[in-house]
């Protein structure tokens, strides 16, 4: 794939119940952390792309909470030349985060 490409791609998410992040996040009602949701982005793109390292968060709003079993769906839109990627969480097929990471190719 050229340098210049750009990749466009979707992925499902669901965290376990029984993640062990998950009770202390929060006690009697457990919430997905956005980190744990950033971190399902940055593994998405690895997947794709190889070894990458996480270079900067750009930005990212976080405007639905996301539960546990619940099944999320993640768009990617990558530019590799820029080494740039915007994501899109979609959670009950609302909005639930967007954001954009940095990153270089290991």
């Amino acid at each position: 794939m050229p340098e210049s490409a750009a990749l466009e791609f979707e992925s499902r998410i669901q965290v376990p119940a029984a993640h062990p992040c998950l009770p202390g996040h929060f006690p009697g009602r457990p919430l997905v952390p956005a980190v744990l949701l950033l971190n399902c982005v940055v593994r998405a793109l690895r997947e794709r792309l190889g070894g990458l390292r996480l270079t900067t968060l750009q930005g990212a709003k976080f405007l639905l909470p996301v539960l546990p079993e619940a099944r999320v769906d993640l768009q990617i839109r990558a530019d590799l030349s820029q080494g740039r990627a915007h994501f899109r969480i979609e959670f009950e097929g609302r909005l639930a985060a967007q954001g954009a990471l940095g990153f270089v190719r290991d």
